[in-house]
């Protein structure tokens, strides 16, 4: 079936082509009747071009001898044929027949045929037949080429997309297994001394809440490392299965993973509140559901503020704050001035607030970071709401990408597969010799093809000059082998008659006609005493006979 475009497109066509058809056979004198049943073929005939090109262009390539009004469909289906016709022998035997056939049929259709007229009749059938029959192809061939190249270019994008893939996952697993190593093993033996030292009998209330605080972060951190160790395994989380059990601390006990959304925030205040810090959690506006993606920001933003005023000042009180907006989520984390110094040797290397920045770019919000008037400091961060689907297919340009933000929609609803600013040097350099050649090629086509149709107009307009020259001009002998008293109907049998635009009439200098005559005046093919005069024949008749001829220079 055809798509709705297609159908407006080539119904407008058929209604063309039935339109000119009428108007080219009335132009040829045909009967109201004639015209209009040939407009009407001619448009039924433009709709099976696609389907049959080699029948239709045959059978309009014969119906344009006989009837003009095919000439218009007969260009439209030379074109369509060249395009479809497979096998260059085959369009060519194709092409010929159809060329022979409209020669002849238009020279058999004729009752008086010259050589200048079947001249003319077979320049203009080439230009109505050939002429766009090879432009249709030439077009047809250069459009497959092109999306051969785009093709193979595309595939060799994807051949080095898999290529950098595979180099990223073997360097992330790498760092998974160094960071499983390293860090799973240091965090393993805080677990277990916190949890030994939670027990003994010598701590205070106070010490042993404390030492809990820091067993629990550490089995805390155990299951975040283990997060982070799968995506950069596997390229997914590596979430424990239901019933199994995660990291043990002292005792035996299992904490479970705790939640990365802004539902686990509340744990990570109470934290805080435990290790002796004064934490204000505030809640505004109604809940809404955030993205997988944006709730985890929101939680990372809190727990990257949180961890700030810890390290850099200690004993300041630390407010929270959730903002649910119409059309985002605001998280705020502010602490005040710092109530002691920092201690020395905290290690800040500033990736914390960048990887946050990331985070929030890649759901398509932003984080702001800096000093507050009172001394402290303070980090927010606006989240839009958008649900699971939606996130998957949200694209965020980097700041320093000027292309619009676009939805990555399903497959097939993007543009062209091949990205051309992003092709390697090499492939970019191929594909713009391509385009240059490409350039060439269609400007030697072009060139080719207004050279053909100046060398077919000059040819033409030859042939036509001399047609109007037979039909106006003598020869001298001609005119010595007319004698006065033959009858006026042998004399216009062996004479042209004149009826040309070549023959303007007697000009100056004519002597004066015979009273009652009527006469012919023709053109002599030799050349006059001056550039300014024509020598001129007249033939006067009357009566049915000839009574008088003159030759004379006219000017």
């Amino acid at each position: 079936m055809w798509p709705a475009e297609r159908v407006v497109g080539e119904t407008f066509l058929s209604l063309v082509l039935a339109l000119l058809g009428v108007g080219a056979g009335l132009v040829d004198d045909a009967s109201t009747a004639v015209a209009v049943g040939v407009g009407v073929l001619a448009g039924l005939l433009s709709l099976l071009r696609r389907g049959l090109p080699a029948s239709v262009l045959l059978v309009v390539a014969a119906a344009s001898g006989p009837f003009f009004g095919f000439a218009p469909l007969l260009v439209v289906v030379a074109w369509s044929a060249g395009r479809r016709i497979d096998g260059i022998g085959r369009a060519g035997g194709v092409f010929a027949v159809a060329y022979g056939l409209a020669l002849c049929l238009a020279a058999a259709w004729e009752s008086h045929v010259s050589l200048p007229v079947l001249a003319i009749a077979g320049m203009f059938i080439l230009v109505a037949i050939v002429v766009p029959g090879l432009a249709g192809r030439y077009w047809s061939q250069r459009r497959t080429l092109t999306d051969t190249l785009h093709e193979y270019n595309a595939q060799l994008l994807r051949e080095r997309a898999m290529i950098a893939g595979q180099a990223r996952m073997l360097e992330r697993q790498r760092i998974a297994q160094d960071m499983h190593d390293s860090l799973g093993h240091q965090l393993a033996l805080i677990a277990v001394h916190t949890g030994a030292l939670e027990v003994d009998s010598e701590l205070t209330g106070r010490q042993r809440e404390a030492v809990g605080v820091l067993r629990e972060a550490s089995v805390a951190a155990m299951h975040e490392l283990r997060d982070v160790v799968g995506v950069l395994r596997d390229g997914v989380g590596a979430e424990a299965p239901p019933g199994t059990a995660g990291p043990l601390g002292a005792g035996g006990e299992d904490p479970g993973a705790p939640s990365r959304g802004v539902a686990g925030i509340d744990d990570l205040a109470e934290t805080s509140r435990k290790a002796g810090t004064a934490v204000e959690f505030r809640r505004s506006g109604e809940v809404r559901t955030l993205a997988t993606t944006a709730d985890h920001a929101a939680y990372r933003v809190v727990q990257e503020g949180l961890t700030n005023a810890h390290k850099h000042a200690p004993g300041a009180s630390i407010t929270i704050g959730l903002r649910y907006e119409p059309d985002s989520l605001v998280v705020e984390v502010a602490n005040g001035p710092a109530a002691q110094p920092a201690p020395s040797g905290v290690a800040s290397g500033g990736q914390g607030l960048t990887g946050l920045k990331e985070r929030a770019r890649l759901v398509g919000g932003m984080v702001h970071a800096g000093p507050t008037a009172d001394g402290g400091f303070r980090l927010a961060a606006v989240l839009p709401y958008t649900s699971p689907g939606d996130a998957r297919k949200t694209f965020v340009a980097p700041p320093d990408d000027f292309r619009a933000q676009n939805p990555a929609g399903s497959g097939g609803e993007a543009g062209p597969v091949i990205e051309w600013n992003g092709l390697p040097k090499e492939l970019a350099k191929a594909v713009n010799r391509t385009k240059r050649s490409n350039g060439i090629v269609i400007g030697c086509g072009i060139a080719v093809l207004v050279g053909v149709v100046i060398v077919i107009a000059v040819v033409v307009g030859v042939v036509f000059l001399v047609h109007e020259s037979d039909k106006a001009m003598i020869e001298p002998s001609q005119y010595d082998a007319v004698k006065i008293g033959q009858s006026e109907q042998s004399v216009r049998d062996s004479l042209p008659d004149g009826d040309s635009f070549m023959n303007t009439g007697p000009g100056d200098g004519a002597p004066p006609e015979p009273d009652g005559a009527t006469c012919l005046t023709l053109l002599s093919t030799e050349l006059g005493s001056g550039w300014d005069s024509d020598p001129v024949f007249r033939f006067c008749f009357k009566d049915g006979k000839l009574i008088e001829k003159k030759s004379f220079d006219a000017g």
